[in-house]
């Protein structure tokens, strides 16, 4: 298969977006470490420590992903083809949320 050199906006474009999936991972690993330490008052424990588990499988999920991603993309640049689509955004976007309204509950309803 031929490669051809890409624009350098695009391929830096690229580069960017695989530093954003790894700034991401480390946001998220950070509030699964801050939920894990909130005081018992706050959360249920279970809930706690389940919240925590979720963010931080995110954040693997998202640091593990993002080399591989950034690859596809490049590969894609260099052939000329069809990027491929964002698979796991629905899986971040749905994960964050959910933990972001369990989390709230549990804040009101602890008032």
């Amino acid at each position: 298969m031929e490669e051809n050199e890409p624009d350098p906006r695009f391929v830096l474009a690229n580069e960017r977006t695989f530093l954003t999936w790894i700034t991401t991972s480390l946001a998220l690993s950070a509030g699964g470490i801050g939920i894990a330490v909130v005081p018992e008052g706050v959360f249920v424990p279970w809930v706690r420590t389940l919240l925590a588990v979720v963010l931080v499988l995110l954040s693997a999920v998202a640091a593990g992903s993002a080399y591989p991603r950034w690859r596809h993309i490049d590969r894609a640049l260099r052939r000329d083809r069809a990027l491929p689509p964002p698979a796991l955004a629905p899986l971040f976007g749905y994960g964050v949320a959910g933990v972001a309204v369990l989390a709230l509950v549990l804040i009101l309803l602890s008032r």
